[in-house]
């Protein structure tokens, strides 16, 4: 029986970066929004301890399914097993670094004015 995969996803949550490993993930009927279930977090097996794991831990404890705006992936990856969590923080000037939000329907780029 093959196991079930493992996904990573990479989101952008205010001004930090949260790198993720969960189960099950698919679009959300909540347009715009993918859902992220059965997170995964490494077992502790080992003294040293990773922060930025530790703090994702608590901030998803208790998490049944998270919703994440479309805007805010930056990447989800098929994995062949789970690895640690990462919180870090967004690159320095911008809270996206050189990632761009695709337009939302509904907004008409202003094309040039008649005056």
């Amino acid at each position: 029986m093959p196991s079930q995969p493992v996904y990573k996803v990479i989101f952008h949550n205010a001004n930090q970066v949260f790198e993720v490993f969960a189960r099950q993930i698919y679009q959300s009927d909540m347009w715009g929004f993918i859902e992220i279930e059965e997170f995964v977090f490494g077992e502790r097996s080992q003294i040293l301890v990773d922060p930025g794991e530790e703090k994702l831990k608590t901030e998803f404890a208790g998490v049944k399914r998270s919703y994440v705006p479309l805007q805010a992936i930056i990447r989800i990856d098929e994995v062949e097993k789970e690895g640690p969590a990462k919180v870090s923080d967004a690159p320095a000037g911008s809270s996206r670094g050189n990632v761009t939000s695709f337009p939302v329907p509904g907004m008409q780029p202003q094309v040039g004015r008649d005056d």
